[in-house]
């Protein structure tokens, strides 16, 4: 299934390759069909982190209102996702199905033809930033350091917009983890094939000007339509029962 998968999109990059004349130009058209592919899996998956966003503070109470009792914390907590209509696997199912095609991508870059160049901007698609370095010295893999320093700041977008919904103490913590993402991205992105570091760079960009424009809308439609769902669930309360006293009985 593996090979099938990779052998079926390195045909459709070849076919593409013979469109646009070009092999960097065919990696940024395939991914685009990709990543529009699975938008609305996406969209999806966005939707229900939102609810589940949303949920956490009331999952927090019931947590500690019964601490003491699993059966009734689950039954609560099944009642909430029910009410605003959020169920758990759907926002972890689309990114699982992703992965197999993101995988296959990296290795289907991999594959590009040695003599393969994207523009004339980068001569060889085949070859890393540091294996420029050693054959064209510092001068000849300026554009290589580039998509490279691209990939790391492309990583690091998606993470301060995230931030922005968080507090302080968490902002700054995300950031922080973000930031050593972003170096790690780099150090990562410094070895690999240009053909490679191209995918991704294509494919994080897309995901910035995805998350800006429609994945941001969807979360707080989706967010919106949760809290009106909650406002309208009728409200419950807990009867407790007073034991009934004996009244006292007069002396004779």
């Amino acid at each position: 299934m593996w090979d099938w998968i990779v052998s079926f999109l390195t045909t459709v990059l070849a076919t593409l390759q013979g469109y646009v004349g070009d092999w960097g130009l065919a990696i940024i058209v395939l991914t685009f069909i990709i990543r529009l592919l699975l938008t609305p899996l996406m969209v999806r998956s966005s939707a229900s982190m939102a609810r589940s966003q949303l949920m956490q503070p009331k999952i927090a109470e019931l947590q500690e209102k019964y601490a003491d009792d699993p059966e009734r914390l689950a039954m609560e907590t099944r009642k909430i996702y029910s009410e605003i209509g959020f169920n758990p696997l759907s926002g972890c199912l689309p990114l699982l199905l992703q992965m197999p095609i993101f995988f296959a991508l990296f290795t289907v870059a991999r594959q590009v033809p040695a003599d393969a160049s994207f523009l004339n901007i980068l001569p060889s698609l085949s070859s890393s930033g540091a294996s420029m370095v050693a054959s064209a010295g510092l001068a000849g893999a300026v554009p290589y350091i580039l998509f490279d320093v691209l990939f790391g700041v492309l990583t690091l977008v998606p993470i301060v917009f995230n931030n922005q919904a968080q507090a302080g103490g968490s902002r700054n913590q995300s950031l922080i983890m973000g930031v050593v993402m972003a170096f790690m991205m780099m150090w990562f992105g410094w070895s690999v094939p240009a053909a490679v570091l191209l995918y991704y760079n294509t494919s994080s960009l897309w995901q910035v000007i995805q998350q800006r424009f429609i994945v941001s809308r969807v979360m707080k439609q989706a967010r919106e339509e949760a809290e009106a769902k909650m406002e309208n669930a009728p409200v419950e309360v807990d009867v407790v029962r007073r034991e009934r006293k004996k009244r006292p009985h007069k002396k004779a």
